[in-house]
């Protein structure tokens, strides 16, 4: 374990980006397999086995990749260097900063990103109907998991800390976006 913490902290970008990333499609995979996500999921094949839309979290991925692993990266550590340490005045600065800037923007590259790969006519249809949504309960979710990350998690692993918080979410709008695709016409 001291080995691979001691890899970690020499690479922390790279560890943090991909574990996210890993973390992120992960969320996918769970929502699909578990919730039934999307049209194949849940649906058993010829071989008994439950279909997986494996371009679905190839998308999801990409979007971790791209931005959100990225963007939480770059954004924890210019957070830590406006408002350093880890007292209540500042952890609850970090957390009302990260509710009003990165929550926002990070859900907002979630729907967009995904309908853009999809390439959706209207990229902004999904951010429409469940960006508010999506916002509240996060606001809810994110508030209290982002407090225990700057209250208790070292600067260097905060990006990948919130990869793994970030799989209870991204399995809730993963579900969301998909849930609202499969409803009855």
């Amino acid at each position: 374990m001291n080995r691979a913490w001691a890899v970690f902290k020499a690479h922390p970008y790279i560890s943090n980006v991909l574990g996210y990333t890993a973390l992120f499609a992960s969320a996918d995979l769970i929502q699909q397999s578990v919730l039934g996500g999307s049209p194949a999921a849940g649906s058993v094949t010829s071989e008994g086995s439950t279909g997986i839309d494996w371009r679905q979290t190839a998308r999801v991925a990409t979007v971790g990749l791209c931005f959100n692993a990225n963007f939480n990266y770059h954004w924890l550590r210019g957070l830590e260097r406006m408002v350093p340490g880890g007292g209540v005045k500042a952890v609850t600065r970090k957390v009302v900063l990260d509710q009003l800037i990165a929550a926002p923007v990070t859900i907002s590259a979630f729907y967009v990103g995904l309908s853009l790969l999809e390439n959706k006519d209207d990229p902004l249809e999904d951010w429409r109907q469940k960006f508010w949504m999506s916002y509240k309960a996060g606001v809810v979710y994110w508030s209290t998991m982002q407090a225990v990350n700057f209250a208790f998690v070292p600067p260097v692993a905060r990006t990948a800390f919130v990869g793994g918080i970030a799989l209870t979410f991204t399995i809730f709008l993963c579900h969301l976006r998909q849930q609202h695709r499969q409803k009855p016409e």
